[in-house]
């Protein structure tokens, strides 16, 4: 079964080296990046706790009880919805814009309300978490001058040890910015 959201298209083909833009269909929502190891290895953990819980509910119909293996399905249906909520995490980019997509929240920004898209050093979260490492950060400048949270950083579950492919993603999102925002 294809699953488009996990796939970077060819943006990692070496045929697709020299194109700042390398996707087809600049109208449709693209993760310029493939998902990190770290993220990939929660969904799997968390896929593998709804197979045992999916296991337990069998087990449960089985006895007799049907509430309780409801529960169960129940359950496992909601720990498959969060690995899959998981692995769309991230960057997304479009001929309309700039989507961070969030856990639980996500939030579209126009081309047209962009000033600046770069890359600073700052301090930044370690994989999400309240501890924060000096790192790299990809910001996003506001017509408004709101202040937005990185949209990506060196030290998520995408590109935690994995610099090159960080530098590889950020300089794409800088080259959609660059192509469709309007000064």
């Amino acid at each position: 079964m294809p699953l488009p959201f996990l796939t970077a298209d060819r943006a990692f083909d070496a045929s697709a080296e020299d194109v700042a833009l390398p996707f087809d269909d600049h109208d449709s929502w693209r993760r310029p990046y493939r998902p990190g190891p770290w993220r990939v290895a929660a969904a799997a953990g968390l896929l593998l706790l709804a197979s045992f819980v999916l296991l337990a509910g069998m087990i449960v119909a089985f006895a007799g009880a049907p509430a309780g293996a409801a529960v169960c399905l129940g359950l496992a249906a909601v720990i498959i919805v969060c690995a899959l909520r998981l692995l769309r995490m991230g960057a997304w980019v479009s001929r309309h814009g700039l989507r961070r997509v969030g856990f639980l929240t996500t939030s579209t920004l126009p081309w047209n309300q962009v000033v600046a898209v770069r890359t600073v050093q700052q301090p930044v979260k370690w994989l999400g978490l309240p501890r924060t490492v000096q790192g790299q950060a990809l910001v996003v400048g506001r017509r408004d001058g709101a202040a937005l949270p990185p949209l990506l950083t060196d030290s998520n579950a995408d590109f935690l040890s994995r610099a090159e492919a960080f530098d590889r993603a950020a300089d794409t999102i800088e080259a959609w910015g660059d192509e469709y925002r309007r000064d």
